[in-house]
């Protein structure tokens, strides 16, 4: 994996095909690989953005049952973590596991259990349990912020520690000992399901293939010619440039950024990423950052965490809970 010197000229949006939604936009297949196979894609909306899986094989019918298939594992890890939803395990544990323990599939605790791994090493910088004042920031209906006493009461609270995850008779189980306290796993469950969509292309046989939602990719495998996937970073301050170039095989990367979700209020930015410390959007320097991993989970829950405390602090964290996960770019 490489990332091309942005005092080269970067390519233009013409030198890439029509595939990307959200931070990526990705490089067409190389010429030699054409005539001998398709490039096979679908855009759906899942996990509350839009999916794009891209397949390349010489069968168009099998290419796209692959698809189906990877794209039904998203909305099945979707149904399973999102908050939005009352009836999903996350939405059940956010009305009830402050009353009594809530069961939970094995998989769901293994997130959960990776997500307070992240806030651990991060001493609480990356924060799974902020879903109250994800909540109060309701990015997607404010034009204002709200009260500063309202803010300030889930600020430096450290909520991940009153999440137990456990065992009750032999099934996973989540207690809350906070009310305040609400799983919300954005900064981390794309990254997840993203992973499962690739581990269902490969158990299709599937060797060259892209899984992009929102901005989280994994690369599988390259071009049927060997050649590496060519990634555009998009720029935040112009929709239609890129900032870098990246070229990928079988790594996963995740862009952070403040320019997805927010409103501009009195000069200032209020975004989606919360600062766990302050419980207000980052006050972070970034525009974005791009973090590569072998797991788009790590990628995720590490993007998130630069872009709200920095890279250095990431970075030095990297080699305890993800090796090989690097800083890719910022901007």
């Amino acid at each position: 994996m490489t990332v091309e010197n942005r005092k080269q000229p970067l390519p233009t949006r013409r030198d890439f095909i029509s595939l990307g939604i959200g931070a990526f936009v990705v490089g067409a297949i190389p010429f030699a690989a054409r005539g001998r196979t398709r490039l096979v894609r679908r855009t759906l909306p899942v996990m509350g953005t839009f999916g794009e899986i891209a397949v390349v094989h010489r069968d168009d019918e099998y290419a796209q049952g692959a698809i189906d298939a990877a794209f039904l594992e998203l909305a099945r890890v979707e149904s399973a973590l999102t908050w939005f939803r009352p009836d999903s395990e996350i939405g059940r544990a956010n009305r009830l596991a402050f009353s009594a323990p809530q069961g939970v599939s094995t998989e769901t605790s293994r997130v959960l259990e990776a997500s307070l791994r992240w806030a651990g090493v991060t001493d609480g910088a990356f924060d799974p349990c902020l879903g109250r004042a994800v909540e109060l920031w309701d990015l997607g209906n404010r034009t204002q912020p709200p009260a500063s006493a309202q803010v300030q009461r889930f600020a430096r609270r450290g909520l991940f520690q009153a999440l137990e995850v456990g065992k009750s008779q032999g099934r996973d189980v989540v207690v809350f000992h906070e009310e305040d306290m609400g799983i919300d796993l954005g900064g981390i469950g794309k990254g997840y399901g993203v992973d499962r969509a690739v581990e269902t292309l490969r158990t299709w046989g599937i060797q060259s293939a892209l899984v992009n939602v929102g901005g989280d990719l994994y690369a599988l495998g390259g071009s049927e010619d060997g050649d590496p996937w060519k990634v555009g970073v998009r720029d935040p301050d112009d929709p239609g440039g890129l900032v870098t170039t990246l070229t990928l095989t079988d790594r996963a990367v995740a862009t952070s950024g403040d320019y997805h979700q927010f409103f501009d209020h009195g000069g200032k930015r209020y975004h989606h990423l919360l600062d766990p410390m302050t419980g207000a959007p980052s006050q972070s320097s970034l525009r974005s950052v791009t973090i590569a991993a072998e797991s788009c989970m790590d990628a995720d829950a590490g993007a998130t965490t630069a872009f709200v405390t920095g890279v250095e602090k990431v970075q030095s964290v990297m080699a305890r809970v993800a090796p090989g996960m690097e800083v890719l770019h910022t901007a």
